[in-house]
């Protein structure tokens, strides 16, 4: 008998589920001496969702370790923080820089798509949530609807998500209304 497939609502770290600093209009992740502030409504928000059904899969870019400003190891705590606290299924980080040319480097798909096959998820019932074009674009790329939390960079402007929140718990009518019904899904 074939696993069944579970959808997934795969979910941005800083600017999503925790405040991020912005400076001149560009957005940046926690370090070392900043504490993780999980923002309003985000654990209501994916209590909702796990509710709805959805895994909930943490992705995020974390380019501040190859550059050596962040240790691997301040993000890893603060990724198994925010899985506990928010009752997240899986945590996906990319350490690498964009020079890197890695395959799990938003907006590639890869920690998506790496995440769907032992998982069981469902990419084209599932949804990308992200506050950046590269969020959209890797949730696109990866087959999933796409939700850009519009923190109003000044920065590339995401193309065409399927749709746009002021937060998170604001997206959640939207993706569970979008879904297909929990028939044939697995929780």
């Amino acid at each position: 008998m074939a696993t069944p497939k579970r959808r997934a609502v795969f979910l941005d770290r800083d600017g999503v589920l925790i405040e991020t600093a912005v400076r001149n209009g560009k957005p940046y992740a926690i370090t070392e001496t900043d504490p993780a502030i999980v923002i309003d409504g985000v654990p209501e928000a994916c209590a909702r969702l796990k509710a709805a059904g959805f895994l909930l899969v943490l992705v995020t870019n974390q380019p501040d370790v190859a550059r050596g400003t962040t240790s691997a190891g301040f993000v890893e705590r603060t990724n198994n923080t925010l899985k506990a606290e928010l009752g997240l299924d899986d945590v996906r980080a990319c350490c690498h820089q964009a020079s890197d040319q890695c395959h799990c480097r938003k907006p590639k798909p890869g920690m998506l798509t790496d995440a769907a096959a032992p998982m069981a998820i469902d990419l084209p019932a599932s949804i990308m949530v992200g506050d950046r074009w590269s969020d959209v674009e890797a949730g696109r790329s990866a087959g999933c609807k796409t939700v850009l939390i519009d923190r109003r960079y000044d920065e590339q402007p995401a193309r065409s998500p399927d749709h746009v929140a002021r937060s998170l718990l604001d997206a959640v009518p939207w993706i569970t209304a979008v879904s297909p019904e929990n028939k044939g899904y697995s929780p």
